[in-house]
């Protein structure tokens, strides 16, 4: 081939890289803004339903607890099936449970609802970059990954706003009405421009390891996301997260003795998995603490409204779409080593500076602080999605996608459990009744430390760690 057929090839190529990125960017920006356009409908649901106003959270554990439940399966069934059609099968399914959601006469159908959007999301998730694994070359896997990364930080932003302004202003059924042209274009984009790939192979479903891992991140979840709440007792919450420990110590026993488990712990045998999933769950916990503590500062101690705080919030999503282009680059210069630990600092300390926050500041300054802590945040998440999977084995991905998924799901998790625990914490040592603006510095202060300690993590690599992907040359 000549060097003009060459440059053809690679141009067509990158062309269908960022088609399949942007198709499965749709997909997973659709299931992030459902998670959290619901949470500001909930008090308007209950006086529809005829349910009190703290029965309404179980529309949101619902969800969270079938997404923990099933993404375990999410590699086996693209082995199984293929990704193309597990993926396409999973849009179809969280569309019809939006429309499902959205024809809900009781809390209990609602719920029912969500259980099945939960199922459909937790395929798409996995699945959906599975699809980018085994369709994108190595070398194009970053940028790739960094049209992922804004979803991922757009749909939790973007979500209470769009949600506020359709309960305010029109009939709260319609926020389950958004996912209906975004799935029907998802799927006829997926059934045109997508091409099936699946792993040889007839392994037998684990279907014990499914049970103990279910039980495991179900518990888990739950007993961390009520937790300090007041949703339930605390003696709740808190032997929930027994279980969920009891459960995951047992599904480890279960693991080391069969030969393909569901969610496969020698994976941490590969050094640039394990910096992935450790140093980004410790990433994200500090990070998935933002959605819940920035809102509810600005509205209780700044005096905003809610489309107010929303529109401020919005900012670190702007710097998050002006990050993709940057990230390549990034990579290619510095390595993901030097990155992961240099960005790990800046960003844990402009999320820090949200403590400092204060009615008396220009709001261009606190804009100026959360378009740069997007910017930052959004390539250490691009670099952890690609990391992950540089060294695994192509017959090893789709069980290092669900791995990494789950781990996903916990972190984000653990986040606002993390800053609720610290805003609980604070409040009762200072004897406040109802949070003031010095609680909420100390719970940023708390989620920044958190988030700063990913940093070492990434010291365990070599500075040469996943070349082929950041293209990074070593110096001599």
């Amino acid at each position: 081939m000549d060097e003009t057929g060459t440059a053809t090839a690679a141009l067509t190529r990158a062309r269908r890289t960022r088609l399949t990125a942007l198709i499965v960017a749709c997909a997973l920006f659709m299931q992030n803004l459902d998670s959290t356009v619901i949470s500001t409908a909930l008090p308007t649901m209950a006086r529809a339903f005829g349910a009190e106003p703290t029965h309404m959270n179980v529309a949101l554990t619902s969800y969270l607890l079938s997404l923990a439940v099933f993404i375990p399966c999410s590699g086996w069934m693209a082995d199984r099936f293929g990704t193309r059609t597990v993926f396409r099968a999973a849009i179809v399914v969280f569309t019809v449970s939006s429309v499902l959601c959205g024809m809900s006469q009781s809390l209990a159908f609602l719920v029912f609802a969500r259980v099945l959007q939960g199922l459909g999301g937790a395929m798409m998730v996995p699945v959906g970059r599975l699809l980018l694994l085994r369709t994108v070359p190595k070398s194009e896997l970053v940028a790739a990954m960094a049209w992922l990364s804004t979803p991922a930080l757009l749909g939790p932003v973007l979500g209470p706003p769009i949600g506020g302004f359709i309960v305010t202003y029109f009939d709260w059924r319609l926020i389950f009405a958004i996912n209906i042209p975004i799935g029907l274009l998802g799927i006829t984009l997926v059934t045109l421009f997508v091409e099936d790939v699946r792993e040889p192979g007839g392994a037998k479903f684990d279907w014990i390891g499914f049970a103990l891992s279910s039980v495991a991140l179900a518990s888990l979840m739950f007993g961390l996301e009520t937790i300090g709440r007041g949703v339930v007792p605390r003696e709740i919450s808190l032997a929930m997260i027994a279980i969920g420990i009891a459960s995951g110590l047992g599904y480890g026993a279960h693991a080391r003795r069969h030969p393909r488990p569901l969610i496969d712990f020698t994976l941490f045998r590969i050094r640039t998995f394990t910096v992935a999933v450790a140093a980004g769950t410790l990433f994200r916990i500090g990070i998935g603490a933002i959605p819940f503590l920035l809102p509810m500062m600005l509205q209780l101690t700044f005096g905003k409204s809610a489309a107010q705080s929303g529109v401020i919030t919005f900012a670190s999503s702007l710097g998050a779409l002006v990050m993709k282009p940057a990230a390549t680059g990034a990579l290619k210069r510095l390595g993901f080593r030097n990155t992961l630990v240099y960005n790990a600092v800046l960003s844990s300390l402009l999320l820090g500076l949200c403590a400092w926050f204060a009615p008396g500041w220009p709001v261009v300054l606190i804009y100026a602080v959360l378009l740069s802590g997007g910017f930052f945040r959004s390539l250490q998440f691009t670099a952890y999605n690609a990391l992950a999977y540089a060294d695994v084995p192509r017959e090893r991905m789709s069980a290092a996608t669900s791995f990494y998924s789950a781990m996903q799901q916990v972190s984000l998790t653990l986040g606002v459990s993390a800053a609720a625990a610290s805003l609980t914490v604070t409040m009762a040592l200072s004897g406040h009744s109802a949070p003031l603006l010095a609680d909420f510095a100390s719970a940023f202060v708390v989620v920044a430390f958190i988030s700063l300690c990913a940093a070492p993590l990434a010291l365990i690599m070599p500075k040469d760690a996943a070349q082929e992907m950041s293209g990074h040359k070593q110096a001599g």
